[in-house]
């Protein structure tokens, strides 16, 4: 099987792509390269906007995942036109693109972030969606618009991602948990800006797993499934943060908690993609701080502006 990964360069591409050739698929890679290539040196790599694509681009693949986009709040805050075009308006055009060239399925990496601030509810996907900001709007448009172009021809599946964390050779740490961990290893001090707001965590390896069941389903199926290794409240994360790091690190930290306002706020149900997809998450928070603890020599250098995505944003694009 022959995939094309958009965006795969990225945070999660950096792991997924890997995780694809090892059981065998053949897999390219286009992605404009603003943080880098940390893919194995085989991979083919595809330098190009998805905007610069055309359908002679997309013959001969199976499926299509797409990983591209603005990955988060501060990045759609700081440049809102960038963000609907990158989110919204790029995986219909590579969707679209993709149906006309006759792939068989496309996969969108969509976000739990369109469910916006959900009082005391889990969440499941037929529950209302009412992000009212540029991240989630834009990633709630982009998955409608991928949605509306399945058939029997072609399959569509949007997995809702809970905040990914982890390890992965292209390092993210504006991540809740590698957030903490950082801060727990440079300081000593795990800081909770509002300790009962909820998060879905998704352990990055939880993620791979969840790619490659979709691309493994029957292309009978199609969907929208939220997936994550579990429900916490920010306060929970950072106790946990702070036990795994005496365990594995034997750092001693301290949580300074804050109250200040947040406007997302939910926990989803993951029994959809348990049931249809075989789903089992293998991680939790302390399995990501081992996975970090072990890897940390890799990524040390926490003032790194390359692990930050609105540093590297705002160098690129510095008059939006």
């Amino acid at each position: 099987m022959k995939i094309l990964v958009a965006g795969g360069a990225g945070y999660i591409g950096s792991v997924l792509v890997p995780g694809l050739i090892s059981r065998g698929y053949d897999v390219d890679v286009v992605d404009v390269l603003w943080f880098g290539n940390n893919l194995p040196k085989l991979v083919s790599v595809i330098e190009k906007d998805i905007i610069e694509l055309n359908e002679k681009d997309l013959k001969g693949y199976d499926q299509v995942i797409f990983l591209s986009g603005l990955s988060n709040d501060p990045m759609a805050t700081y440049s809102p036109a960038m963000n609907f075009v990158a989110n919204g308006s790029s995986p219909a055009y590579l969707a679209y693109l993709s149906k006309r060239a006759g792939v068989k399925r496309f996969i969108f990496g969509s976000s739990c972030s369109v469910y916006g601030y959900a009082v005391d509810q889990l969440y499941d996907e037929k529950s209302p969606t009412s992000a009212f900001y540029a991240y989630g709007i834009s990633k709630l448009q982009g998955e409608s618009a991928s949605m509306h172009l399945q058939d029997e021809k072609f399959s569509v599946i949007s997995l809702r991602q809970g905040t990914v964390s982890g390890y992965s050779p292209r390092m993210r740490l504006d991540l809740i948990v590698n957030t903490m961990f950082m801060s727990a290893v440079a300081d000593g001090v795990i800081q909770v800006d509002n300790p009962a707001i909820w998060r879905p965590i998704l352990a990055i390896q939880d993620a791979v797993t969840g790619y490659v069941r979709a691309v493994e389903a029957s292309y009978n199926l199609s969907g929208v499934f939220n997936i994550a290794s579990g429900n916490f409240t920010v306060s929970d994360v950072a106790d946990y943060v702070k036990s795994a790091a005496k365990k594995y690190m034997d750092i001693d930290s301290e949580i300074k908690i804050k109250h200040i306002e947040d406007y997302r706020n939910y926990k989803v149900s993951i029994k959809k993609i348990k049931d249809v997809l075989s789903f089992k998450p293998m991680n939790n928070i302390d399995s990501i701080v081992k996975e970090l603890s072990e890897n940390l020599y890799k990524f040390e250098d926490f003032q790194n502006d390359n692990y930050y995505n609105i540093r590297v944003f705002k160098k690129l694009f510095p008059h939006k």
